[in-house]
């Protein structure tokens, strides 16, 4: 019987023991990647003036973004994004996500689309004809999301307006509704775009707060400008951010990812390395008992007896 039950005790010991170190040294590489069924729906809402021909007029304002994944494209090391956004008018808290340009209460303010590949592991832009269309945009530095375990530092990051990768400076870290977060800022001074046919010049601060654990942007702020460069008037002046119900939907969905990875890279391998040490450990007494049992050892009587 107890030889039986030392084998079952080293091989179970063996089987944990490998298997926590798989987890311990293989999953993370494995699951902390950007994954392949991205599909996401992110809502701002904020203030805008925007210059009538005549003087600037304040209206509320909603925009949406939405991204998702071409799994078709993607592989184990690269994902393709396309993304849309679009900004609207929304004066009385009824306008839909997104209206054409035809719309008859000329609500739309501006709207886009964007085709782009990351690195699954280090989110930076991949620019390879491999994974994008011929016509895509070249982008560069991270686009829609940090690296898992973000560096307190900065990063550089990528601006649509004036298609270019610009720094995101780190400010420190901060607690957002029980997760652990930390700041970046974007600045951009009199970038140049083209607003209609004509030069322009944009700026603006942007303020994300990304999960310290698996680099997602949770919450972001926003003040830009837009103007004519010719004659410096001001077109557009933009206050939006998150809205709360998308920050809490973030915050909950990085509560539950964290809970996954812990469970796969920090209370698996424990597991297996612990349970892995203590089976063998037990196998092992209990074969060198068996072996002092077969050789008699344990029924030898004292010579004095």
């Amino acid at each position: 019987m107890r030889k039986v039950l030392s084998i079952i005790l080293l091989f179970l010991g063996s089987f944990l023991l490998v298997g926590g170190l798989i987890a311990r040294f293989w999953v993370p590489g494995q699951v902390e990647k950007t994954p392949l069924n991205v599909n996401s729906v992110t809502r701002l809402s904020g203030d805008a003036q925007l210059f009538d021909g005549t003087a600037l007029q304040a209206t509320p304002v909603k925009a949406t973004s939405v991204t998702h994944s071409d799994t078709s494209k993607s592989d184990g090391s690269v994902v393709v994004m396309q993304s849309s956004s679009c900004l609207v008018k929304d004066p009385d808290g009824t306008a839909p996500d997104c209206v054409s340009a035809d719309d008859p209460d000329k609500r739309l303010v501006s709207a886009g689309t964007d085709v782009f590949a990351t690195d699954r592991v280090t989110a930076l832009a991949v620019n390879d004809a491999k994974y994008l269309p011929a016509d895509a945009k070249k982008h560069e530095g991270l686009i829609n999301k940090f690296p898992f375990h973000p560096e307190k530092a900065d990063y550089k990051f990528w601006d649509g307006l004036t298609s270019r990768g610009v720094p995101a400076t780190y400010q420190g870290e901060e607690d957002l509704d029980g997760v652990a977060t930390q700041k970046y800022v974007v600045r951009i001074v009199d970038g140049d775009i083209t607003i209609g046919e004509d030069a322009g010049k944009y700026s603006t601060e942007k303020t994300m707060w990304v999960d310290a654990l698996t680099g997602s942007i949770l919450k972001q702020s926003e003040h830009q400008t837009r103007s004519m460069a010719a004659s410096g008037q001001t077109v557009l002046d933009l206050n939006f951010a998150f809205t709360p119900d998308t920050v809490a939907k973030n915050v909950a969905d990085a509560k539950a990812n964290a809970s996954k990875l812990t469970l796969l890279t920090s209370t698996v391998p424990l597991v297996g390395l612990v349970g892995g040490v203590v089976a063998l450990f037990g196998g092992f007494v209990l074969r060198q008992s068996e072996a002092r049992t077969e050789d008699g050892s344990r029924h030898r009587v004292p010579a004095n007896a």
